[in-house]
C-alpha cells in the first residue's frame, strides 16, 4: 500500500510537541506548558505567577514566543503545506538487514547491550524469512516507510503560500522553527492514521495528545538521524522506495533533505519495538556495514562521525 497525504496547517497544529519548539529557544520543558494555558490575559498572568521570581522574566518571554508562533500558525492555518507519504510493504529480516519489497536495507546493531540486556538492531522487530509462514498476516512481517515535509508544492498550493523550504529574512527564525515542528507533527499525524486505519493494527487506539507525545502507542517511528538510525545516507535507499520528489523533497549529495523541514524513516508495529541508541561501533562493524551498504568505510565515516 502506498499513499500520499496532504494536510492543512490547521489539521496538523494539534500534533505539535511544543517542548521541542521551546528547547530550540534554549528553554526548559516546563516553559512549554504555556501551550496548554487558556488564551486570556488572566490565565497567562496566573501561569507566569506560578513560577519562582527568578524565572518569571523567562516565563514572560515564553508567553511572547508562543503568541508570535500562534499568530504565524493562524496566518498559515488553511494552507495545505503539510505533506506526507508512506509505503506499507511485506518485509523480512536477514541478519541486520531488512528486505522491503525486494530491496535490502542494512541497519546497524549495538555493540554494547543497553537497558534491555540485548544488543539491538531495528531488524530485530521484523520476522526473519524462515518465520514468515508462522508469522503470516501479522505485524511482524510488515514495515512502513515514510517521509513528511513542509513544502508549498506548486501543483497544490497557490503562489501566495510562504516558501518554508528557505528561511531568509524577513521570515525569521520563528518561521524556520515552526516549519520543523510542523514536519514532525505531520509525521505524527500520519503515523496515527497508519496505526489506526491504513495498517490498522491499533484500530481501537484512543490516546490523548500528551499520550501521543509520550509515545504510549504500539510500535515506533524511528527517523533518519535518530540514535537507532544514525546513517543519513539511508535516505538514498528510502528515496528509491518512496520517490521523495512526489512530495517536493530532494536530496543533497550527502543525503540531506531539502526542504530542511522534512523527516523520513521507518514504521515498526511489533509490540516489543522500542527506541534505542546504536552508540559506538568498532572498525569490525564499520567494515561489515560498508560491505552490506556497498559503500567504502571511508565514505561511511562521514555519516557515522558520532558513532565512531
Amino acid at each position: 500500500m502506498r499513499r500520499a497525504l496532504t494536510y492543512t496547517v490547521r489539521e496538523v497544529v494539534p500534533y505539535i510537541n511544543w517542548i521541542y519548539y521551546f528547547h530550540a529557544w534554549g528553554m526548559e520543558p516546563r516553559f512549554a506548558t504555556i501551550a496548554g494555558i487558556h488564551d486570556c490575559p488572566s490565565c497567562r498572568a496566573g501561569w507566569i505567577a506560578s513560577f519562582d521570581m527568578n524565572d518569571r522574566a523567562k516565563a514572560q518571554e515564553a508567553v511572547k514566543l508562543y503568541q508570535e508562533a500562534v499568530e504565524q500558525l493562524n496566518l498559515w492555518a488553511d494552507k495545505p503545506l503539510c505533506h506526507a507519504q508512506f509505503l506499507l510493504a511485506d518485509a523480512y529480516s536477514d541478519g541486520d538487514d531488512i528486505i522491503i519489497a525486494g530491496k535490502r536495507i542494512p541497519f546497524l546493531r549495538q555493540q554494547h547491550a543497553g537497558s534491555s540486556g540485548y544488543t539491538l538492531c531495528l531488524s530485530d522487530f521484523v520476522a526473519p524469512c524462515r518465520d514468515l509462514a508462522a508469522e503470516a498476516d501479522t505485524i511482524a512481517n510488515r514495515i512502513g516507510v515514510f517521509a513528511a515535509s513542509i513544502n508549498p508544492k506548486p501543483s497544490s498550493i497557490n503562489s501566495e503560500a510562504p516558501d518554508l523550504s528557505k528561511s531568509p529574512e524577513p521570515n525569521t527564525l520563528t518561521h524556520s522553527l515552526l516549519a520543523d515542528r510542523l514536519a514532525e507533527a505531520t509525521a505524527e499525524k500520519m503515523h496515527e492514521e497508519v496505526r489506526k486505519h491504513y495498517w490498522g493494527y491499533a484500530k481501537d487506539e484512543q490516546l490523548t495528545m500528551p499520550e501521543l507525545h509520550a509515545e504510549r502507542f504500539q510500535g515506533i517511528r524511528p527517523a533518519v538521524g535518530y540514535p537507532s538510525l544514525p546513517d543519513q545516507s539511508i535516505n538514498f535507499l528510502i528515496d528509491e522506495l518512496l520517490r521523495f520528489e512526489d512530495i517536493g523533497i530532494s536530496l543533497s549529495e550527502h543525503g540531506a533533505m531539502r526542504p530542511h523541514s522534512s523527516v523520513s524513516g521507518f514504521m515498526f508495529g511489533h509490540p516489543q519495538a522500542h527506541y534505542f541508541s546504536v552508540g559506538a561501533i568498532g572498525e569490525d562493524q564499520l567494515h561489515d556495514y560498508s560491505l552490506r551498504r556497498g559503500l567504502s568505510a571511508d565514505a561511511l565515516r562521514n555519516f557515522l562521525v558520532s558513532n565512531l
